[in-house]
């Protein structure tokens, strides 16, 4: 049997509608090319994404896709892993999305820890809704819901996701394709649930996050020795904040740990096999599964 390799055309769907530079254009190739580089077929890869303009990524990819209701990415990416633990998953929004209204599911499924891969394309305002302040605006940030400046501090994912536990935590830059394509290959690849925040500039609302704005002030701190603790992952994350730069990389990755598919679904039938994963034994376990932890 011929090997097939699997290229960037076989990912090809119909042409973006994002605005001209939108940062969201490298998170699309970059994912596309990781997927290339783990040579996984688009048939086995499933992309759930939410709203915003980083929900259309989903209709962009040519696997199979699902475009969710706002911040509900995880819980339907979660249940897509269950259903059938032999996909790759990719959970995808933006960070009025999954910090927002998405930040309960969010909190949830990193003390789960599901087999996917979490991806936020953090522009640091709502852009499809024309430019309001969202969880990740910095103090001071002027829009159309804070005319005057934002009188709050905004949220840190990182540090979120280390805090509970996340086992893959990782950020990127658009501004940085080469880079952000490495991280989101270790994330795709790395078993349990995998989250990269990706700073992807809005060139239509947010004029003050540009490009150079970020360029200026990004910094990797995964480049030195080995990978740190997650407490050391926290304090390096914080140091890097007090010198007014944002950090890059991924930050902490811990092995080994059970997936929530394994932990539920245990014994012989835990992964049926390929021809059997619509048996009707199989459909009534899912369906209890599903109405015994999502409904």
């Amino acid at each position: 049997m011929v090997e097939v390799k699997i290229t960037l055309k076989d990912y090809d769907s119909h042409k973006p509608t994002w605005c001209p530079g939108c940062g969201d254009y490298a998170v699309l190739l970059a994912l596309k090319k990781a997927l290339v580089n783990l040579q996984i077929p688009p048939h086995e890869v499933v992309v759930v994404s939410g709203i915003g303009c980083s929900g259309k990524i989903s209709d962009y990819v040519k696997s199979y896709g699902y475009h969710g209701i706002h911040g509900r990415v995880l819980p339907t990416a979660t249940a897509v892993k269950i259903a059938n633990p032999k996909l790759t998953v990719i959970g995808a929004g933006g960070d009025g999305d999954g910090y927002a209204i998405g930040g309960n599911h969010f909190l949830h499924v990193m003390r789960r820890n599901p087999n996917i891969t979490y991806i936020v394309m953090n522009n640091m305002i709502y852009a499809l809704t024309k430019g309001q302040t969202s969880p990740t605006s910095l103090k001071g940030f002027k829009s159309g819901t804070s005319p005057f400046g934002s009188v709050e501090g905004n949220i840190e994912p990182l540090y979120i996701a280390l805090s509970m536990g996340a086992p893959f935590v990782a950020r990127g830059f658009a501004g940085d394709p080469k880079r952000l394509t490495e991280i989101l290959t270790e994330a795709i690849k790395f078993k349990g649930f995998a989250f990269v925040d990706i700073y992807s500039p809005c060139v239509t609302f947010n004029r003050f996050n540009t490009y150079d704005w970020f360029k200026e002030r990004v910094e990797y701190i995964d480049t030195q020795g080995p990978l740190p603790t997650r407490m050391e992952a926290l304090n390096a994350i914080s140091q890097t904040w007090e010198r007014d730069k944002l950090p890059l990389g991924i930050v902490y990755k811990e092995e080994g740990l059970p997936t929530y598919e394994e932990l539920i679904l245990k014994g012989e039938d835990a992964v049926p096999a390929k021809d059997d994963i619509f048996s009707d034994l199989w459909k009534e376990k899912i369906k209890h599964l599903i109405q015994e932890n999502f409904v």
